[in-house]
């Protein structure tokens, strides 16, 4: 049997598969959609103390969602492996700390093999679903992990489904039986058959905030961290100047041009007034906040303005 993309699956109104054709049926549409979902869904690595997770891309740009927890914060370099084993640098964008949604952007060339997400919010309770995720981390052999369950239940910021997953899932994509992307794994591997997800309302109503790369909310899932230059500096003993002695790869610094050798001079309205002045007014700053910086360079001044990382 062949379905249309809007019709509705029968077998997701019985109770349970009524024949071996309703589990044929079944086994039919979750692997009709198996080669562009698993071509989507990839394995977040960030960093070898912090382990692996899992993501989705939802545009032909590298656009991924994933969880708050696994993205850990905005604006910060982690790494996307796809199913093939090609990696490409990801920068990580907004976040809801309290729902455990996020977003990152794939820095590289496109165009990428993407889903598409159920706008119309069209699942229903008991639904069948299929989960995709790199249980455990990436294996190339092995490739993507896909588990069927069914939808049980389901609230306005959490939905739980009865399949198995484990670590390594989280941040991964949870599917209908018609391929729409309807949540991300949140809550996976300590209880089966109880895994959580963020359904995909909670991303479209904070689109344009987790775009914006905005930390939002006060929640468990993502902390927020002290504002992060990432540079490493020196004071002069007899001027009491600033100045960059190294800048470090990926972060807010490079960023913005920076370079070693320039003194800096400012933070916002206020000159600097040593390095001890310039680290204590970070700490009062948070990860994703904008700030100017006032600077000299071979004789010349100048201001950039940028987007701080984040620091424990």
């Amino acid at each position: 049997m062949v379905w249309g993309e809007s019709e509705r699956h029968y077998f997701n109104d019985l109770r349970a598969p009524e024949s071996v054709e309703d589990l044929l049926n079944i086994e039919r549409a979750l692997k009709a959609q198996l080669p562009v979902t698993r071509a989507a869904t990839v394995c977040l690595e960030l960093g070898e103390e912090k382990g692996s997770g899992s993501g989705v891309i939802v545009s032909a740009n590298g656009l991924i969602l994933t969880a708050a927890h696994v993205s850990g914060g905005v604006n910060r370099t982690i790494e996307a492996v796809m199913e093939d084993g090609t990696r490409y640098p990801v920068r990580t964008l907004g976040l809801i700390s309290d729902t455990d949604a996020a977003m990152a952007q794939i820095e590289g060339e496109g165009p990428f093999p993407f889903v598409e997400i159920d706008r119309e919010n069209s699942t229903l309770l008991g639904d069948w679903i299929m989960s995709l995720g790199h249980s455990g981390g990436f294996d190339e052999e092995r490739g993507v992990v896909v588990r069927l369950g069914r939808l049980v239940r389901m609230a306005s910021r959490t939905w739980q489904t009865d399949g198995d997953l484990i670590g390594g899932d989280s941040g991964g994509p949870l599917f209908d039986l018609h391929g729409k992307l309807i949540g991300i794994h949140s809550r996976v591997g300590k209880v089966k058959g109880e895994s959580l997800h963020v359904p995909m309302s909670n991303f479209l109503e904070n689109w344009d905030e987790l775009l914006g790369s905005q930390f939002v909310g006060r929640g468990p899932f993502a902390q927020r961290l002290s504002g992060y230059l990432g540079v490493k500096i020196e004071e002069d003993e007899e001027s009491g100047e600033v100045s960059i002695t190294e800048v470090l790869e990926g972060q807010a610094a490079e960023r913005g041009g920076l370079q070693a050798g320039d003194v800096l001079l400012s933070l916002g309205e206020e000159e600097l007034k040593g390095s001890e002045d310039l680290v204590t007014r970070l700490k009062k700053k948070t990860e994703g906040d904008t700030v100017v910086l006032g600077y000299r360079r071979d004789g010349e001044e100048g201001e950039v303005e940028l987007k701080l990382g984040g620091h424990e």
